[in-house]
């Protein structure tokens, strides 16, 4: 089925996040009022590759309110306080982590939260929460250079296969920026599919390396939560975001394009 479904974003989720995480933060209670609603009207939650699956060639259906969970670096208040809450609902998610800002052997410092550690991360995916990669330092990906753009995704991926006996499939641009050549070093990674930003529904023609999510914010009320994975008033309610979007754009091009002469001219 090709109807366009809603992938919520999440980050950190606790009473009281770093400076650096509280816009993007959500308070225990407010996400657990959140899944509430989904359990309350009727909405199946699917891991993001289970929602891949669904859509190649000759996938299962998808139920008939399917919607993705998904948390974005690897914040240490994802067990702590999402977890019992998805386990008391039964619901699945998706946890995109950053291999270098865990704590534990490969900690490569630069996290702005306290982050889970690996025991955390594998106590996560034997509850069948999926395990994807957002690269190892949380780098713009679309800035860097080619050797290491290819570096930041398979050394995320290499540690998490490491860790947990298999290697993820799913990936999460950090900032939601990507752009062709970052899809294909993504791809060439060996993930099956990626998630963006963009503040819309995902739907099928976007392609498995460009779905779109949903972000949700501290300010985000259980309105315009209900609204949000309904799908009602989207374009209203990130109408900013997309503006600022539009014109960071144009502004990270001319930055690549920039360092691409400097390059060229060493």
């Amino acid at each position: 089925m090709n109807r366009p479904v809603p992938i919520l974003m999440y980050h950190a989720v606790g009473h009281r996040p770093a400076a650096a995480t509280y816009g993007l933060s959500v308070h225990p209670d407010a996400f657990a009022r959140q899944m509430a609603v989904l359990g309350a009207q009727g909405f199946t939650p699917l891991t993001t590759a289970a929602l891949a699956g669904a859509w190649r060639p000759g996938g299962p259906p998808l139920p008939p309110r399917p919607v993705l969970i998904t948390f974005d670096d690897g914040y240490e208040g994802v067990h702590r306080h999402a977890f019992p809450v998805l386990a008391e609902h039964g619901f699945p998610a998706t946890v995109f982590v950053s291999t270098g800002w865990l704590r534990g052997a490969y900690d490569e410092g630069g996290a702005l939260d306290t982050m889970l550690d690996w025991d955390q991360v594998r106590e996560l995916a034997a509850a069948g929460l999926e395990i994807g990669g957002h690269t190892h330092t949380h780098p713009q990906l679309d800035q860097l250079p080619d050797e290491l753009l290819r570096y930041e995704a398979a050394r995320c991926r290499d540690i998490v296969a490491d860790e947990l006996g298999s290697g993820p499939v799913s990936f999460a641009y950090p900032y939601g920026y990507s752009d062709r050549r970052v899809r294909r070093a993504v791809r060439a990674a060996g993930f099956t599919q990626s998630l963006a930003v963009g503040n819309a529904l995902a739907a099928r023609r976007q392609g498995p390396y460009a779905l779109r999510r949903l972000t949700v914010r501290r300010t985000t009320g259980i309105e315009e939560f209900e609204r949000l994975v309904h799908g009602y008033a989207i374009a209203r309610t990130f109408a900013r975001d997309r503006a600022l979007t539009k014109g960071y754009a144009v502004v990270r091009r001319a930055r690549r394009a920039a360092a691409l002469t400097r390059r060229a001219g060493v």
